[in-house]
């Protein structure tokens, strides 16, 4: 997927700003031939790591956000680069899903959901650079 044509769109680390975000992965999955299962997956996905940008990065601080996303023959990927304190995939704690509360399982989704979830070095050594792929197989897709 590396050297594909990225649709990046930037917006402030604020709850109510993501639907712009979660917009721009409804429709360049649907565009890409994902079922409607599947793109709903894909959605949350990102959603749920933006809202962990917002929560536990910026912890409600100002920020920004930005989604790259580009989809090539063997799948489709999605990058989220934020400036918030740097954090590895070892920072990542899911809660133990017998736990009756609210909250706190965007990691086991996003972990479900995708197939690769790997942190890249940013352009200038600062914030986060998270990259979430998911593989073409003949499941997931109309086409």
């Amino acid at each position: 997927m590396t050297g594909e044509r990225w649709t990046v769109v930037q917006v402030p680390a604020q709850a109510e700003r993501l639907h712009a975000l979660r917009n721009l992965v409804r429709e360049q999955v649907t565009a890409y031939g994902f079922t409607p299962a599947c793109v709903d997956n894909l959605v949350l996905a990102v959603n749920e790591a933006c809202m962990n940008v917002i929560q536990h990065g910026y912890r409600g601080e100002a920020g920004l956000l930005e989604l790259g996303v580009s989809a090539g023959v063997h799948g489709i990927e999605f990058r989220i680069r934020d400036h918030a304190p740097a954090v590895t995939l070892d920072d990542w704690r899911p809660r133990d899903l017998n736990e009756l509360r609210p909250g706190g399982l965007g990691v086991h989704f996003i972990r479900q959901i995708m197939d690769e979830v790997v942190y890249l070095p940013t352009p200038d050594g600062a914030g986060n650079l998270l990259s979430m792929k998911k593989y073409r197989s003949g499941q997931e897709t109309t086409a």
